[in-house]
């Protein structure tokens, strides 16, 4: 089942060249989520164990309650992205706290504006959560957090036949599963009339949606676009524009992707090497990805591109995140992104 296609759509006539990007942000660690604010400014995930302030002005600030400099000192890359403290998916509470996925923590936690945190949640049904990937907060103030997988060293969930990813939601206080056998979960979006919860299956290399009803509960299950992305994909973050586009990253092969509301799919940057993609995916094909081919991958603007932010004033701006990146690429789109929940849009 696909959405209803747009008449008009400016995707369909849209490029980016890569020289005409801009960077905000400098010294950043692991930017994998952002935030934007409608006075543009810009929340950053940082693995030094909070977020980074980027103002308008040209400012930038840390903000965390104990700075960690686990990231910057690791003598390897399995050492840096496996271990300590990884602020991952991100969104304001409604008093305009953050939430905040933590991937290296295993949890569900909440930062003031100063930086001080308490631990949410730590468990989902009586059993250890796993890794907690991305949190999300919609306009009924329901928190939605996916845990990619429950396998500690998530190297080794990087295989074709693992689907122990699952979708949970915080509520009285606790994390219950919503929908569970996904493919390494990742980021998840609602569609406009927030109907429709989409997800995303790095492993899978697809898109899910999930149909929730008023209760709160999955009513219906399906993949939207294409049931795979192609070779080398693995889908990462998602973002909806104000026409239904649905924008996305994916990570190791470093693309920039748009799948229209009929499901169709579009490359829109394209920053990955071919050769070690290639390798990862034939690794992958085998369930034994090493660190060597895993990590000689990313490259290019945003390595291991990871997120996609509307932001600005009319919410055309397009905000790159990413793992390995220590700046963050922008553009204009051609159409505004479909608005965020903020904090202040709520009283």
């Amino acid at each position: 089942m696909r959405a209803r296609p747009t008449a008009a759509n400016p995707i369909l006539d849209f490029g980016i060249d890569r020289s005409t990007l801009q960077y905000v942000g400098s010294n950043l660690q692991r930017p994998e989520c952002i935030l934007a604010e409608r006075d543009g400014t810009l929340w950053a995930a940082d693995a030094r164990g909070g977020v980074v302030r980027l103002d308008p002005d040209g400012t930038q600030t840390l903000v965390t309650q104990n700075v960690s400099d686990h990231f910057d000192r690791a003598d390897r890359d399995a050492t840096r992205y496996l271990q300590g403290t990884l602020p991952n998916g991100l969104a304001f509470a409604r008093n305009g706290d953050f939430l905040i996925a933590n991937f290296g923590t295993d949890r569900l936690e909440r930062m003031t504006r100063d930086g001080r945190s308490e631990v949410l949640a730590d468990q989902c049904d009586g059993r250890e959560v796993g890794k907690v990937n991305f949190v999300l907060r919609d306009s009924k103030d329901r928190i939605w957090v996916t845990v990619s997988t429950r396998v500690k060293n998530w190297m080794h969930a990087l295989r074709t036949d693992l689907a122990d990813g699952y979708v949970a939601r915080y509520e009285n206080g606790r994390l219950h599963v919503v929908a569970d056998g996904f493919r390494f979960t990742n980021e998840i979006r609602f569609d406009a009339n927030e109907e429709w919860l989409y997800v995303v299956e790095t492993t899978g290399g697809c898109i899910t949606r999930l149909r929730i009803d008023e209760r709160g509960e999955v009513a219906e299950r399906e993949i939207f676009g294409p049931s795979s992305l192609g070779p080398g994909a693995w889908p990462d973050g998602i973002a909806f524009d104000s026409i239904g586009n649905l924008w996305g990253t994916l990570v190791y092969s470093d693309k920039l992707f748009v799948l229209t509301p009929s499901g169709d799919l579009r490359i829109l940057l394209d920053e990955g090497d071919p050769q070690k993609v290639a390798a990862l995916e034939a690794q992958f094909r085998q369930n034994h990805v090493t660190e060597d081919v895993l990590f000689a991958t990313g490259r290019g603007v945003a390595p291991w591109m990871a997120s996609v932010t509307f932001g600005g004033p009319d919410l055309r701006t397009v905000y790159i995140g990413s793992l390995k990146g220590s700046r963050i690429p922008y553009f204009r789109a051609p159409v505004p992104g479909l608005p965020m929940v903020h904090w202040h849009d709520r009283t």
